[in-house]
């Protein structure tokens, strides 16, 4: 290698895996550590279950998402850890904000706040570490990133429970606490000053030439904000000026406008909260403006992301196994409390512990067994997601519906090793059906599906069903249940989507330089 040139999978390569993996630790505390405040969060401000839905959910993934797609081309033509590191700055102090919130509005906006910040870094830890490591290992790789999302939710919940109840139990009464933060201000506190010292570290990555691994080394970007600009603007209607047909594609933005606007004011009739079909439809609205509008600014990437059978299959497939993981996991903890009579710290040294070992075993060996798939069948990863999917409703239904504790708390553990085996080998396939140049944007519209489907609409939707139970006189506990269970229905889509994926993932594969050069692409 060229003196000045990090080693693909050399030491910068695996400092870099280490500290990607501690920041998606941070990232995952920040956001599951609302969870196992919920029912505190609930008392104190007087809000129901599917407001807790939207505050993990839609708050966070709307912003999230939307944010995503810009930060996402941002990573594609800058320095991808200089991205990280501010990112992670500005979410843990947003996380310290929420600490601050004394209604449901200012929680709400804090929420926005982590979600716009935690965009800065899937994207560019996904299109990293595919430079830093070889192809052929590339699922255990972002297997063994991901690890840090089950770590940090573990984590999240295990010192959440930790603070709360030690908090409320030393002041029982709110007055005389210091500056009278209740348990769950504090607790977000505590967990967002850690995050903004590590952005001090993560400086340190060495940024690697994009395309190393494949020695298809391209160009940097000489104005990487302008070109960043540009997709921001895509996301509004002006992204259309410069079309070949303009009055044909504002017409097409007009229907898809009003189309967007009676069914969000529909929803907002038949639920009656505002928020999370406002936020929706901005976030539906931003995404189908992006799309429209990126034929005209990167035909390429429109052709290689929505032109490609496997991959627009994949894209939407896979958020509907979120939407099971985020609902069940963004009421878990409550599903102990109410159920098992359980405590927050009982729940949060227990339930964090199988999060983190489960889920770690789940990810990380569903990334081996996906490469090693992968060598023997051309669709090794996507039968492993289908496995995935098939087992995460198998043993969600044994946690969920286990009379005893400890069998309920075994299954959690199966479930969390099934629930979590697709995920490595689901990215490592996006990033491997598109150019190196459209890695990051590429993951970041993989990631705004996930969120838009599975984040904004599972958490709430499972807790506005359990609101319907609770007021039609169902206990709290059985009505949790009964809704969680529902969630699991939507598992049958990604199986058949994925089954048809099968047929064209590998001439797909084949065609992508052949597909890039025809539209101009210089490889």
């Amino acid at each position: 290698m060229n003196k000045g040139i990090p080693e693909v999978g050399g030491k910068s390569a695996k400092f870099a895996l280490a500290l990607l993996v501690l920041v998606y630790v941070f990232n995952f505390i920040d956001r599951q550590i609302l969870t196992i405040l919920a029912e505190d969060i609930k008392a104190d401000l007087g809000i129901s279950d599917s407001d807790i839905g939207f505050l993990y959910g839609t708050a966070f993934a709307v912003f999230y998402s939307v944010v995503g797609i810009p930060m996402g081309k941002l990573a594609d033509t800058w320095n991808r850890k200089n991205l990280i590191s501010i990112g992670l700055a500005f979410w843990s102090f947003m996380t310290f904000l929420s600490g601050t919130a004394k209604s449901f509005l200012a929680l709400s906006i804090y929420r926005f706040g982590v979600g716009i910040g935690e965009s800065s870094a899937s994207p560019s830890a996904y299109s990293l570490l595919a430079d830093y490591f070889s192809p052929k290992v590339r699922a255990t790789v972002i297997s063994i990133y991901a690890s840090g999302l089950y770590i940090g939710s573990g984590i999240g919940i295990f010192i959440g429970g930790l603070i709360v109840d030690n908090w409320n139990n030393a002041y029982p009464i709110i007055s005389e606490a210091p500056f009278g933060l209740k348990g769950w201000q504090v607790a977000f506190m505590a967990v967002g000053i850690p995050g903004m010292l590590l952005a001090l570290l993560t400086w340190q990555i060495k940024e690697p030439p994009r395309g190393l691994s494949e020695g298809l080394v391209s160009s940097e970007s000489k104005n990487p904000l302008k070109e960043t600009f540009k997709e921001l603007v895509g996301l509004t209607p002006f992204g259309l000026l410069g079309s070949d047909n303009l009055k044909k594609e504002l017409t097409i933005n007009f229907i898809f406008t009003v189309s967007i606007l009676l069914a969000s004011y529909y929803l907002y009739v038949l639920t009656g909260d505002f928020l999370q079909w406002t936020a929706f439809g901005i976030g539906v609205y931003v995404i189908c403006n992006w799309i429209h509008g990126l034929k005209n600014r990167d035909p390429v990437a429109f052709l290689l992301i929505f032109k490609s059978k496997a991959l627009l299959l994949g894209l939407l497939s896979f958020p509907f196994i979120t939407f099971v993981t985020y609902a069940l996991g963004a009421f878990g903890p409550s599903f102990y409390i109410r159920n098992f009579s359980m405590t927050a710290t009982e729940v949060g040294i227990i339930y964090g512990l199988i999060t983190v070992f489960g889920s770690m075993i789940g990810v990380i060996c569903g990334g081996i067994i996906g490469d090693k798939l992968r060598e023997s069948y051309v669709n090794g990863k996507l039968y492993l997601i289908m496995a995935s999917a098939i087992l995460t409703g198998i043993t969600a239904i044994g946690f969920i519906h286990s009379e005893n504790l400890v069998a309920s708390f075994s299954w959690k553990f199966v479930y969390h090793i099934a629930s979590t085996a697709w995920l490595g080998c689901a990215a490592s396939t996006v990033t491997e059906l598109v150019l190196p140049r459209l890695r990051a944007v590429a993951s970041a519209f993989f990631i705004l599906m996930l969120s838009m489907i599975g984040l904004a609409l599972g958490p709430y939707l499972t807790g506005m069903v359990s609101d319907i139970y609770i007021n039609s006189g169902v206990l709290p506990g059985p009505a949790l249940k009964n809704a969680m269970t529902m969630t699991l229905v939507v598992l049958v889509l990604p199986f058949g989507m994925l089954a048809v994926a099968c047929k064209y993932l590998k001439n797909d594969e084949a065609e992508i330089y052949d597909k890039a050069r025809s539209m101009g692409e210089e490889i």
